[in-house]
């Protein structure tokens, strides 16, 4: 007995819908963007994709929810390790880096969402939770003598991050540095500049 056709076009589920769409969301904005547009790029019906997700906001949710959970990861393996702060603050800007260039057109949309629907909004709380972490790690490693006390923590760890953040315009996988050695680029420019 031979297996039922399958309908649609073949080789779309969930995960390569979600990256059609980051790179539409990226190129034209996820409010210039249309599930007409992604039906067309993908060349199936828009009722395929709402066979996987129930609407762009979904979409949307999953790609930057992509890019935070690569952050919080890095986190929670930072929050574990013992030593001074300076040195799990350096840990967290080394695994951020590697995440952004992992997941780079995630974190890109996620660098670009601006608070208009309610994914974004809830993109935008992680990501103030994300930088509470960080200025936390900068005030405690200012307390151990490790950081400047010249810089605010909270002004550091944006201009860290900030740092980081600006990979995205610029960074391309295969071409140059590798993500280590990016994260390595980053860490001695930033380190360097931070300690006491």
């Amino acid at each position: 007995m031979t297996a039922p056709a399958r309908r649609g076009r073949p080789g779309y589920d969930l995960e390569s819908l979600l990256l059609v769409a980051v790179k539409l969301f990226n190129d034209r904005g996820y409010d210039g963007t249309s599930m007409e547009d992604l039906s067309r790029k993908l060349g199936i019906t828009k009722s395929a994709i709402y066979h996987h997700v129930p609407s762009k906001e979904e979409l949307l949710r999953l790609a930057v929810d992509r890019a935070l959970d690569g952050l919080f990861e890095v986190a929670e393996s930072t929050e574990a390790l013992d030593g001074r702060a300076i040195d799990r603050l350096e840990h967290l800007v080394r695994g951020s880096v590697l995440v952004l260039a992992d997941r780079l057109p995630f974190v890109t949309l996620l660098l670009r969402v601006r608070g208009n629907t309610k994914a974004e909004r809830a993109a935008l709380a992680r990501r103030r939770e994300f930088d509470h972490l960080v200025t936390d790690l900068v005030k405690q490693a200012e307390a151990e003598g490790d950081v400047r006390p010249d810089i605010d923590p909270a002004i550091a760890a944006r201009l860290l991050f900030g740092t980081v953040n600006s990979l995205i315009e610029w960074y391309r996988p295969r071409r140059g540095a590798s993500p280590g050695e990016l994260a390595d680029a980053v860490c001695k420019m930033a380190f360097d500049g931070l300690r006491a």
